[in-house]
This record gives C-alpha cells, structure tokens and sequence, in this order.
C-alpha cells in the first residue's frame, strides 16, 4: 500500500533531511574501538557503528521512525502493520508506540522468542504464522483487510533506506570528530537491503568505499551481483537469522549501482566474529550484527589494502542469550 506522502528522492541531501527527523526519535549510537581486534586485522583501526545498543536493538528503528514521520495525518489515524521476523517488528512497535498509534506486526512462529517478546512489551499486536513468505503476505493482508492499517516495508522502500542511511552520515562525522579522520571503508550486512543501500546513497561521492557483509548460506546479493540480476531462488540456511530476507526489489539495483563488493562468509566465521565481539568489545552483537566483521576478518577482504579506517556496521543485538553464539 502507498502512502500518500510521496518519498524524497533517494540521494545524499534526502539522507541528511531524513537525519533531522530521526535524530531525535533514535540513539546517535558510539563508535566502539578495540586496538586488540584492529592490530589483528591489519593496519586499519576498525570503528564498530554500535547499532546494537540502539532504540529497539538495532538499527531498524531508524527506518521504521523516519517511515511513520512521512505517513499523512489519514494514514496515522489507521494505524501501522508489517511482516518481520524480528527487528523491524520491534522497531516498528517502539517507533508505533512513541508515536501513540496502533501496530500490527505478523511474524513467523519460528522467530527468536527475545524479539518476539520485545514486540509484545512495546504493546503491538502480534499475530504468528507459518515460516513462509506466502503465510506472511497472507496473513498481513487480512491483518490490513480487518484494521485498515498502512503497511510499512521491512526493508524494500525508499523510505526505509533513507532513514538506513542516516547511519552513514553519524560514523562519517563521529569518525572525524574523534581524531580518526576520513573513513577509507564502511562494511555493512546485507539481508533485504535496506541498509547496505541507504548506507552507499549516503556515502556516495565521498570517496568511501561500501562493502556489504553476507552468510555463505544466504548470499543471493552476491551471487545476484555476479550474475547481473537480483536472485530469489535461494534457501536461507543461516545462523544470522536477519539475513535471510532476500535481497528488495527497489534496493538491489541501489547495492548493484553503489557497492564495490560483496563478501560471504561461512557460519563458523560469523560464530568466532561474534564471539570475539562479544568478548572484546563487552557488547551484546547478534549473529547477523556480527557478519561485517567476519568479513573484515577474512583473507578476500584484508587483501584490498584499505586506506584509512574501516566502520563496521553491528547491526543488531537481540540475541536469544539462551543460545549464546550458536
């Protein structure tokens, strides 16, 4: 469904106007620093964008809070819905909750229970279903069929990657702010898209370079990059359960145009990198907030002899602590 605000165009200066709305809705999250981590990876000190310790758990809440601001004054009235597994449910039931209007998330009944619980503490009503993106889409249209609520994407809008985006411009400045200077590199995950594709219209014309982070066992970025069109015959089978969305269909030409490369990495890397996150950096990094570094990690990426310092996107950190690191 449409909203009746029609979306800035998708550029840099949308980016930043995206920013002035957002900025007071979310955390402006620090850039973590470990000399341990950065030493072992080369010479690049590694700025970890703590997206984790953001409103909700990650950076989602920026897209679900920039969306809601563009939704005409009808469209609030009838409230918000969505489809997610996880953090844009969250993200959407905190930024619905500030905003005093009512959320309906559908999730699929095999989603991490922490973020399940999260969206029912934010007070959204929740309504499970199957694990497929048929059973999902079904259910959200009798969701909208019953309340008339505004469908807000997960990851696959303008919007959403606009208030992505705003990621970018905070670890652009706090990295000049904090004596580091001009970022060389920004390594960010790729699921739906969102992200990696706000973060490359953001940094566009900058000179940084953008690389996206993604499990060998949910790489349809990759193989859709190498292959010159998006790919949606693919079966997640990954521990980083917020990347198996498959990449957007407005956001893949975004990540085709604007990102140099792509990365996988296998589950065994994505387990040590979000260990050693877990163990250096003192902060809680789900799985799929902890891609970017393994990537980092990797021989691929070390062999690009990056100038200057490297951000590293943790995107989330709603982890099932009952399952800790697998």
């Amino acid at each position: 469904m449409q909203t009746a605000t029609p979306s800035l165009p998708l550029s840099r200066d949308s980016i930043k106007q995206a920013h002035a709305v957002v900025a007071p809705l979310v955390h402006r999250t620090p850039l973590l620093t470990s000399e341990t981590l950065s030493s072992e990876t080369g010479n690049n000190a590694l700025l970890f964008k703590a997206e984790n310790l953001n409103k909700s758990g990650s950076f989602k809440i920026r897209g679900a809070s920039y969306s809601i601001s563009r939704l005409s004054d009808e469209e609030v009235a009838r409230g918000v819905c969505t489809h997610s597994s996880g953090n844009h449910a969250a993200a959407l039931s905190l930024a619905a909750k500030n905003r005093g209007i009512p959320c309906h998330i559908v999730s699929p009944r095999t989603a991490p229970p922490a973020k399940l619980a999260a969206v029912r503490a934010y007070g959204a009503n929740l309504r499970l279903c199957e694990p497929t993106i048929e059973a999902r889409e079904a259910a959200l249209r009798q969701v909208q069929e019953e309340t008339g609520a505004v469908f807000v994407p997960p990851y696959d809008a303008v919007n959403t990657m606009l208030g992505q985006g705003t990621i970018f411009l905070e670890a652009e400045e706090q990295a000049l702010e904090g004596g580091w200077g001009r970022l060389g590199a920004i390594v960010a995950p790729v699921g739906g898209g969102g992200m990696l594709g706000g973060i490359s219209v953001a940094a566009a014309g900058t000179g940084v370079r953008v690389f996206g982070a993604e499990p060998e066992c949910a790489n349809d970025c990759a193989r859709g990059l190498a292959k010159g069109e998006r790919v949606t015959d693919f079966t997640p089978n990954t521990i980083a359960d917020g990347l198996r969305t498959p990449v957007g269909l407005n956001n893949f030409p975004v990540i085709q145009k604007n990102v140099e490369k792509v990365f996988t990495v296998s589950e065994e890397e994505i387990i040590e990198a979000q260990r050693l996150l877990w163990e250096r950096l003192k902060t809680v990094v789900e799985p799929s907030g902890a891609v970017p570094f393994a990537v980092v990690r990797s021989e691929a990426f070390q062999a690009l002899k990056i100038d200057g310092p490297i951000c590293v996107v943790m995107s989330g950190g709603n982890s099932d602590l009952s399952k800790a690191f697998g």
